[in-house]
């Protein structure tokens, strides 16, 4: 009987039974293959086969297959000879419903997702409203995500002042980790916690299943800024130049906000030293040798970086192009080949993971002066100047980029004429595995593997596009890429077992979003 018949639990090669299938043992599968797949850390010739009943992977023979391999009528499709990878797991994403759902929702923000070979994101808990900081505000959230979802959405906890006895009932219900910021979050209903809240929250959460996360800026006691305030300050701390040039902005939020942060995040782990921590978008390099260094003393702690900080450089940031404000900000470009040098070493690197932080807003909250892509107002409404507009200080902080990110990634690494097949590992590696073990679905998620959910991204390493209206599915077609030529094109995107999206037909519309919700409880690791 043919392996994928039994339901056997371990990848097989073509051996001589398989010609004596027969359509009995053989109902109820779709079959995907390719010259070249990622199949637990290495390439190779692949022919997948999936149950259309459970949405699994239930075998895997390292070579193509022919059709004439599987009854008739079975549906089967060869890639060769683009790349089969694994569904991409972007663990950071702001999808911003309910409440803020002009910036972002469920139905726009998992479409973009699903466009770029993302079957699974996780969902910030800022900046809906309400924030994910009780079981309340997280069933909210629920109930506005039913039926949206055109991939799988999973959610993350807050961590504020005064919830800290809402940590425990947050796990139990599912949520995929915690996220508090160090800093002003750019919104009320959201804000910072202490030392002291910090301290509280590794004692509460200690020995739960999950994991911990910040956002590591903090204004150092000695410092000449005070980050967004600094435009109302008086000297010494007055802005470096005119608040519409980016190097102005960049002087306000030095690497010194990072490193301050880590610094409190590492001094206060002690009190739970089982807890997995994380650090978000990480920027700043200087950052790096005290995380090797809390590695090395036995911590578990692991940072992210984002797609922007790979891709984008202070130095090419014009004048009111106010796309490019984030926190931490984009630094420059010796930075940007720190953070590739650091994530090329992939035995001790702290970067474990790359994400988009897709953070979007509604254009006019990004101040965009008329002669920016996808302003609105200025000189083109009509308006007699762009008073107001581009500067960086009031203009809302945040990169729009979920579902361009293995395109971004790609490109980068093929400008910096990295090996083409191991550049394929190394993505797979961190935008697939690293960030479903890092939320803590990496038994589902994140490989081609026998017994996981079958998702699949279908890319064409060779094909080339630009980033314009129809390539930008989130709601708010406002991102620093517009107008770039990105290299690698997903063609097609599996999610379970059924095909979501594919770039000549678009979406699967007659069945509809098929997104689950991920709310069964961690386990610990």
């Amino acid at each position: 009987m043919a392996p994928f018949a039994t339901g056997t639990d371990t990848p097989h090669s073509i051996d001589d039974h398989v010609s004596n299938l027969t359509p009995a043992n053989a109902s109820g599968i779709t079959v995907l293959a390719s010259s070249k797949a990622v199949i637990e850390n290495r390439l190779t010739a692949a022919t997948l086969v999936i149950s259309t009943v459970t949405g699994k992977i239930t075998s895997i023979f390292h070579s193509v297959l022919p059709q004439s391999s599987f009854p008739t009528g079975t549906p089967y499709t060869d890639y060769s000879p683009h790349v089969l990878l694994p569904g991409l797991v972007d663990a950071h994403v702001h999808l911003n419903e309910p409440g803020r759902t002009e910036w972002e929702g469920f139905w726009t923000g998992t479409r973009a997702a699903a466009f770029g070979g993302v079957t699974t994101v996780v969902d910030m808990p800022l900046n809906a409203i309400p924030p994910t900081t009780t079981v309340a505000n997280l069933q909210e959230k629920i109930r506005a995500a039913q039926g949206k979802c055109w991939v799988d959405v999973g959610f993350y906890g807050g961590i504020v002042p005064g919830n800290v006895k809402d940590l425990i009932p947050l796990v139990k219900a599912g949520v995929r980790g915690f996220k508090g910021f160090m800093i002003d979050s750019g919104v009320a209903e959201f804000p910072a916690v202490s030392s002291s809240d910090i301290s509280a929250v590794f004692e509460e959460l200690a020995d739960e299943p999950t994991t911990v996360m910040f956002h590591a800026e903090m204004i150092p006691p000695i410092s000449a800024s005070v980050g967004d305030d600094v435009q109302w300050s008086l000297p010494p701390l007055e802005p470096t130049g005119p608040l519409e040039r980016y190097q102005t902005f960049l002087d306000s939020r030095p690497s010194s906000f990072e490193t301050y942060a880590i610094l409190e995040v590492i001094s206060l782990a002690h009190l739970a030293p089982n807890l997995p921590l994380h650090i978000v978008h990480l920027s700043a390099i200087e950052a790096i040798p005290m995380l090797r260094e809390a590695r090395a003393n036995g911590m578990n702690i692991t940072a992210e970086t984002c797609f922007h900080y790979l891709s984008l450089a202070a130095e090419q940031i014009q004048e009111g192009d106010t796309r490019h404000k984030c926190c931490p900000p984009i630094r420059n470009q010796a930075n940007q080949d720190g953070l590739w040098d650091e994530m090329l070493d992939l035995e001790d690197s702290v970067l474990k993971t790359v994400v988009s932080d897709h953070s979007p807003c509604t254009p006019n909250l990004k101040l965009l002066p008329s002669h920016v892509p996808g302003s609105e107002g200025g000189l083109k409404s009509g308006c007699s100047s762009d008073v107001g507009k581009g500067d960086f200080f009031s203009a809302w902080g945040g990169i729009s980029s979920v579902g361009l990110g293995l395109s971004i990634l790609w490109t980068e690494a093929m400008r910096r004429k990295f090996g083409i097949d191991t550049t394929l590992l190394n993505i797979a590696r961190w935008c697939c595995h690293n960030t479903a073990k890092q939320v803590g679905l990496e038994q589902k998620k994140g490989e081609l593997k026998v017994g996981m959910d079958a998702d699949v991204a279908v890319f064409d390493p060779e094909a080339v596009f630009e980033v314009q209206h129809a390539s930008m599915l989130f709601r708010n077609k406002c991102s620093p890429y517009q107008g770039k030529a990105l290299s690698g094109v997903v063609r097609e995107t599996w999610l379970r077992g059924r095909r979501v999206h594919t770039r000549e037909e678009g979406f699967a519309e007659k069945s509809g979003p098929v997104g689950e919700l991920l709310l069964e409880p961690r386990v610990k690791a």
